[in-house]
């Protein structure tokens, strides 16, 4: 029986062009075993050039694993598909060589296009590759973990699968018990380890830009001041949208609507062309009488009342809202934005509050966890939400995007 491989390839440049890389992905057609992963930087280019030679790179490996076995290339990119497939005349000269480089390694391929939430894995790798680049440290890298036979990390990774079902099984019977009580609770998943969960909700969530308010470290919150960017805020905003852009883009945008968030989606908007979604439970919370005041200032006025605030997640600022409060308002907001955009790909512009609530949602993390977390303005948290109800922590509070732009710290 002839042996089935898929690659998963992908490419991408900051800039385009600009420092770019590639990364594929080859799995076992029958068991999604990933048996290679290939990444590498190749300098500036395009992203169609690093998505061709992501592709190249897929190839190859898949021909070194087995080379009368059938393959299929999957790649989110729509232009290579129908280039590689014939539908689609190659007039750039460059890619027509890259092409041709391809069907010289492999000519009778299937090519499939699938939407960039199916290929995140090779997407991890294109970033890796970039950011490798950055620290200067390798940027080129072939990895092995599975020849398709089992071997010692198989037989552990098949261990912690089973477990990690029977923590599932035994968490489902528990949470019919508690639901009687009215508590909700959520499977938990060894990610890695446990079976394929469907396509995830991706989300980007990015802090908004610098505004005066965030720049001197005052309370900023719902109903008080409804800030603009400061000029710093416009230049951090850009760099973010140019981020995202690099990333490969987003299905849609979803902000807040406060001016400052509005203000930072338009931006990411203009570079993305993705359309904006306006969500009312994302905004911060409200700080009520203590809008637009420095922390001192509250310190020395409320002193009292900060000390409780501070003590209790359940107490809410004179004439605002309760950090509590706000989390269920959040999460809410959450449930609404994840049915809407299901399977999608989306960037979410929000505040400090709600992005530590929605981590601390992903992770399982008390409520009190998010005085322990720090977002600078325009950093990304990358948290993909899966249809069973799990979730996955793929990065927090991420700045490199930032460098050059002085990021500061505010409330």
């Amino acid at each position: 029986m002839t042996r089935s491989l898929i690659v998963e390839a992908d490419g991408g440049s900051r800039g385009n062009p600009g420092p770019a890389a590639f990364g594929a992905v080859v799995r076992d057609g029958e068991t999604g075993r990933v048996l290679v992963e290939v990444g590498a930087a190749i300098g500036t280019a395009t992203n169609n050039v690093a998505e061709y030679r992501g592709l190249i790179a897929g190839l190859q490996e898949a021909v070194a694993v087995d080379p009368q076995a059938r393959i299929e290339a999957r790649l989110d990119s729509k232009l290579i598909v129908e280039q590689m497939s014939g539908r689609w005349a190659i007039k750039n000269a460059g890619l027509r060589e890259l092409a041709l480089e391809a069907r010289r390694i492999r000519a009778d391929v299937d090519y499939t296009w699938v939407p960039r939430a199916q290929n995140t894995a090779a997407d991890r790798l294109v970033n890796e590759a970039l950011d490798a680049e950055i620290r200067g440290g390798p940027t080129a890298f072939v990895r092995r973990p599975g020849s398709g036979l089992p071997d010692a990390e198989d037989v552990v990774g098949e261990a912690l699968e089973d477990q990690a079902l029977r923590e599932r099984s035994g968490e489902r019977a528990r949470t019919r018990e508690r639901a009687g009580a009215g508590e909700e609770a959520r499977p938990r998943k060894l990610v890695g380890w446990a079976t394929d969960l469907g396509t995830p909700t991706t989300t980007l969530l990015a802090r908004h830009g610098a505004t005066a308010l965030s720049l001197e470290k005052r309370f900023s919150g719902s109903g008080g001041v409804d800030a603009p960017l400061a000029p710093l805020g416009i230049a951090q905003a850009e760099a973010l949208a140019a981020e995202v852009a690099a990333r490969g883009g987003v299905d849609a945008i979803v902000s807040s609507p406060l001016l400052r968030t509005r203000q930072t989606a338009e931006i990411v908007a203009s570079r993305t062309g993705a359309p904006i979604d306006i969500e009312d439970g994302i905004a911060e919370c409200a700080f009520g009488d203590w809008d637009a005041l420095t922390f001192a200032e509250v310190s020395e006025r409320w002193p009292e009342e900060l000390a409780a605030w501070l003590a209790s997640t359940d107490v809410a600022p004179p004439g605002g809202e309760s950090f509590a409060a706000c989390r269920d308002r959040v999460d809410a907001a959450r449930r609404a934005i994840l049915t809407r955009h299901a399977g999608q790909r989306i960037a979410v512009v929000s505040h400090v509050t709600p992005i530590k609530v929605i981590t601390g949602i992903c992770v399982d993390a008390p409520l009190s966890s998010l005085f322990r977390m720090e977002l600078t303005p325009c950093s990304i948290t990358t948290i993909a939400w899966f249809p069973d109800g799990n979730s996955s922590l793929f990065g927090f509070a991420e700045g490199t995007h930032l460098r050059g732009v002085d990021a500061g710290f505010g409330i």
